[in-house]
């Protein structure tokens, strides 16, 4: 995390991109002639590549859209635009993604050609190209993004060009993947078999993103059936990082979410934070948003005491009702229920007997009413500073954000040999897949149809901004039932009442008869992200007809 520390001081060097895609970084002759020089500086220019770029995204917009848009949010105001699929071109959210996506896109350009210009003799060429495939990497990363939401975009590579091209138009969406395919696939050559230093990417990071972009290009320009060579890229590329990479499952679903877990044994690419107090940008700010109060996070945020799991998410949880089935282990590490005791995350609260402050391990408190009207975010609020060796401060933490686990290739895997099949009882897609379930400790299944792959992600990834890129990879082969499945989510208010208090073991969740407005229609006019205003204005051409990329 040190190296972290020491990069952040490179961040005003690569500070283009912020107000506008076609804002360029600046051409500083620090970077040209006396930087490159060594390993050490080639490997300090990338660093902030796995972080401080992202934070715009990751800020608000990764649980706004990945979350609230995929059904897994329920709200009364905060993220309601996304909640109720009412995302416009002025959505803060859209924009604050749209320019994330753009910066990165710029500073991967930026180190991409400042390394081949300046790269100094003394820097081994292995480490040029480890640095070039990291920026490619987060540049494919970055399109993956872009296209998924807004559909056409376009594709940027020469930040100097746009300095004179006043007529940037939107690539095809076919294109994009194609070249989102080839900046991630470099990664798979010029990429070592074992992290470099802590938290970098490895060959495996790739091929397992690239396993993932196999198995949503497989959908895009088909009907219902997909690319079966995709599909098998996919399976090939996932098998490869499940027998190779070294990676395994952690065993408590619940210690991927604590921050002294950062980089543990099933990431195979996180965004990496920087706890420091001070620096806006290097740091997690999401448990500031997430949290439902104040007195977990010890400071004046915990701002997210509106939202909190739909009722449609809920109701993917196995054990939640007297029916017999094991309670599925994700849930408490993902959703507080009324009762919950967290004894690694402390709460302040009145003491009845004298009146005064004390800290307390948490247990999440029940309305007045006798219910609650939220399942609070649990996932990635991390606590106070006494639970974080100190290291949280208001909107500050260092816990890690998950951009690829383990367990999304195992299901990537799963899903790659089932294909287009009604259901699979092949042996190796019933392994990994029911891995993912043995340690949520729910019953393993012997035979799986796309529905149970699906469920089992929701279950899995919630609150890990994953979802809505669910259904896009869906509505790219089966629009129509992308659509019947989000307009029939229920994401209406609910009371979840314990039952017993302390140490509920069992609750009851119904509909709120005071809410009507359960469900949100979705079409063909409101799934894709609209342009960000702004931008069209700036970039009038945005809104002319796509073209396909032309590789060279």
């Amino acid at each position: 995390m040190k190296t972290y520390l020491a990069v952040l001081l490179l961040v005003g060097l690569f500070a283009g991109c912020s107000s506008d895609f076609l804002d360029q970084p600046p051409q500083d002759t620090i970077l040209d002639v006396n930087f490159y020089k060594t390993p050490e500086q080639v490997l300090a220019g990338s660093g902030p590549l796995y972080g401080v770029v992202w934070f715009a995204y990751n800020d608000k917009a990764s649980h706004g859209i990945g979350d609230g848009r995929g059904g897994v949010l329920t709200s009364g105001s905060y993220q309601l635009e996304n909640v109720e699929f009412k995302t416009t071109s002025v959505t803060a959210e859209n924009l604050s993604a749209w320019r994330a996506f753009y910066n990165i896109v710029g500073q991967s350009n930026t180190l991409i050609s400042n390394l081949r210009k300046y790269a100094g003799e003394d820097v081994p060429q292995n480490i040029v190209e480890h640095a070039i495939a990291e920026a490619r990497f987060m540049r494919g990363m970055a399109y993956m993004f872009l296209v998924q939401n807004w559909g056409e975009v376009p594709i940027i590579t020469d930040n100097t060009a746009l300095l004179q091209d006043t007529t940037i138009t939107r690539n095809t969406v076919p294109s994009i993947w194609e070249f989102i395919t080839r900046d991630i696939r470099y990664g798979t050559t010029h990429l070592p078999a074992t992290p470099i230093m802590k938290g970098r990417l490895t060959k495996y990071s790739a091929e397992g993103m690239l396993a993932k972009v196999y198995l949503t290009r497989a959908g895009v320009g088909k009907s219902i059936t997909r690319d079966a060579v995709f599909l098998d890229s996919a399976r090939i590329l996932a098998k490869d990082v499940i027998e190779n990479s070294g990676a395994t499952l952690m065993t408590d679903y619940e210690e991927l979410f604590k921050t002294k877990n950062n980089n543990n044994q099933e990431t195979l690419f996180a965004l990496q934070w920087v706890y420091n107090g001070a620096d806006w940008g290097s740091q997690n700010s999401v448990q500031a948003f997430l949290a439902f109060g104040s007195s977990i996070t010890g400071f004046a945020d915990g701002w997210g005491g509106d939202i909190g799991a739909s009722l449609y998410m809920l109701n993917k949880y196995d054990g939640l009702i007297d029916n017999g089935n094991t309670p599925d282990a994700r849930r408490k590490a993902t959703f507080m229920f009324p009762g919950d005791h967290y004894t690694y995350i402390h709460q302040q609260v009145i003491d009845p007997n004298t009146g005064n402050p004390i800290t307390q391990e948490l247990r999440v408190p029940l309305g007045g009413s006798g219910y609650n009207s939220r399942a609070w975010v649990k996932k990635y609020v991390v606590g106070r500073p006494e639970d974080n060796d100190g290291k949280v401060s208001q909107q500050h933490t260092e816990n890690g954000t998950y951009m690829l686990r383990l367990a999304e290739v195992y299901l990537i895997y799963a899903e790659a040999i089932l294909g287009d099949a009604a259901s699979t009882s092949d042996g190796e897609a019933l392994k990994y897949y029911n891995r993912v379930r043995l340690r949520a400790n729910v019953a393993t299944k012997g035979v799986i149809t796309w529905q149970d792959i699906f469920d089992e992600r929701h279950l899995e990834f919630a609150m890990e901004g994953q979802l809505w890129y669910d259904f896009v990879r869906l509505h790219y082969y089966n629009p129509q039932k992308a659509y019947d499945i989000l307009s029939t989510q229920d994401r209406g208010f609910y009371r979840i009442t314990p039952d017993k208090t302390p140490d509920p073991t069992k609750w009851t969740i119904a509909p709120d008869p005071d809410d009507q407005t359960r469900t949100f229609p979705v079409d063909d006019g409101n799934f894709k992200i609209p342009l960000p205003s702004t931008e069209v204005l700036r970039a009038p051409n945005l809104s002319k007809t796509p073209v396909p990329y032309v590789f060279n």
